[in-house]
């Protein structure tokens, strides 16, 4: 069993005139298959972008496809315990 921790970047977002309009947050490592989202709030934002991770390794694993374990900026493969996605 492996452990995957992803780098996730957040960025405020703005609405069209310029506005605080909260979070937007994304997996470099996975954003091309999708792991990206917002939120009103910080934490909500890590809340849905850590289910979307979920979501997206969960279908890699379901089609077959490998779970990147590089660059090791964005994700460190590990066999201990932490918050992140074992599989």
């Amino acid at each position: 069993m492996k452990t995957y921790s992803f780098k996730v970047v957040m960025e405020r977002d703005e609405d069209f005139d310029g506005n605080p309009s909260g979070w937007h947050v994304y997996c470099p490592a996975l954003k091309n298959q999708g792991a990206a989202t917002w939120g009103p709030t910080e934490a909500e934002a890590l809340k849905n972008i850590d289910h979307v991770i979920h979501l997206v390794v969960e279908s890699m694993i379901e089609h077959g496809e490998p779970i990147p374990e590089e660059p090791a900026d964005q994700v460190e493969v590990t066999i201990e315990p932490r918050v992140a996605i074992t599989v």
